[in-house]
């Protein structure tokens, strides 16, 4: 009866379009509430509880560091970088975006950040070059869902604060998948590119101009160098790695490219504080809803039958794919990791799977989550910069959907791809 209440509640209050952070309070509370075991305290302790982790800070931090970066001319230059290598090809304002998507990726660690300031300056620009805008709109969506599998990552950092594995490991293990994932995204791009007859641009660098462009971008470019070397050389933690990235924007973005001004700080601290906050209620909330699920031991039960359904590792993660799959398109990316991963990562640890691997095949399925609606949110921020609507989008993401899926199942299957970087780094 209380799982019935916690859930139902659940589902009926985001049925009426109740935030997902305050659906999980309100549905933990009245199953707290009816099962009269715990005091009603325990909300108000766990939302403190859940939050007071070191490796947590990281997020207000990245998050920060990004707007700070994007704000601050980082991204239109690693744009101009694209251009210069790929603008002259067949759909190259396509595979631009891609490429950009990849870089800005190791900068904000959001997804919905990347499409937001990627989407920003391109779009426009693919708009005036004859792409079609569902199109074009279902390209960076897609793409900015690299903000979550390329590290740093938010979600990664959750996934292993709740899981309780290293995030320096995490961040190892999703550099070859998102790699595989913006190949495939760009295999994708150029061949509708040569279906449309979306050509690439008449405009031609001779090396002089291209070394100019590059030197141009050089503060942008070691980003990814100084913030994710440092973590994997050890001189500094994920969580001082974010701090360095927010000191980093700052500096590059106002001393150096002299387009954040400090009459701009206040607006970008809001916003990145707004950001942070949503994302902090939802880990707060999300952890009281795992820990009701702990209380009445559901993680348990279902582990125990999916086991009893079947001990074949190939049959349970495709089972959880399909499970993760269809979650990622009802549910915030965050929620879904702090509710999911005690409930999942029992089983298929059960049948031998390594729990880092396993929290790249989450990641990936949720970042294909946030690009199928309906609450698709990088379909719904591409949408919104890009002025068209979610129809279009989502009909316009269909084909690098279906790349992103074939290339989850190499992910899930085979494990080498994951966690080769990790032995070759000796973790």
């Amino acid at each position: 009866m209380i799982s019935l209440i916690l859930f139902g509640c659940f589902i009926a209050l985001l049925v009426v379009s109740v935030p997902v952070a305050i659906s999980l309070g309100l549905a933990s509370s009245f199953a707290l509430l009816y099962s009269g075991k715990v005091s009603s305290s325990y909300i108000a302790q766990g939302l403190v509880t859940s939050i007071d982790s070191f490796p947590l800070m990281a997020v207000p931090f990245f998050i920060l560091a990004g707007d700070l970066m994007g704000v601050g001319g980082l991204s239109r230059r690693l744009l101009a970088v694209g251009n210069v290598f790929f603008g002259r090809y067949t759909g190259g304002l396509a595979i631009i975006a891609v490429v950009t998507c990849l870089f800005f990726a190791a900068i904000s660690g959001s997804g919905p950040a990347t499409v937001a300031a990627i989407g920003g300056l391109l779009l426009p620009a693919m708009a005036r070059a004859g792409y079609d805008k569902g199109y074009s709109v279902g390209l960076i969506a897609s793409a900015g869902s690299l903000g979550i599998i390329i590290p740093p990552s938010i979600p990664m950092i959750i996934y292993a604060v709740s899981a309780n594995v290293s995030i320096t490991q995490m961040f190892l293990a999703g550099a070859v998948p998102g790699l595989m994932i913006g190949g495939a995204l760009i295999a994708v791009a150029y061949w509708k590119a040569r279906k449309e007859g979306y050509k690439g641009s008449e405009e031609r660098f001779n090396g002089k101009e291209a070394w100019a462009v590059i030197w141009d971008a050089k503060w942008a470019l070691l980003v990814p160098v100084v913030i994710l070397g440092g973590i994997y050389g050890g001189v500094f933690t994920p969580t001082e790695a974010a701090a360095i990235g927010v000191i980093y924007g700052f500096v590059v973005g106002v001393f150096v490219y002299k387009e954040l001004k400090f009459k701009d700080l206040y607006q970008v601290i809001a916003n990145s504080a707004l950001t942070s906050a949503t994302v902090i209620v939802i880990v707060g909330t999300a952890t009281i809803f795992g820990r009701m699920l702990a209380i009445e031991r559901i993680p348990f039960m279902i582990a125990d039958y999916i086991v009893q359904l079947t001990d074949s590792p190939i049959l349970i993660l495709l089972l959880t794919n399909v499970l993760l799959l269809f979650v990622g398109m009802f549910m915030e990316t965050l929620a879904a990791i702090i509710i999911l991963v005690p409930i999942l990562l029992p089983v298929v640890m059960a049948v031998g799977v390594d729990p880092v691997h396993f929290g790249i095949v989450i990641i990936v399925n949720l970042a294909i989550g946030m690009v199928t609606p309906p609450v698709g949110v990088n379909l719904f921020v591409g949408a919104r910069v890009g002025e068209t609507n979610l129809e279009k989008a989502a009909v316009g993401a269909i084909p690098f959907i279906v790349a992103m899926l074939a290339v989850l199942l190499l992910i899930t299957y085979v494990p080498w791809f994951s966690l080769a970087p990790l032995r070759l780094m000796g973790g």
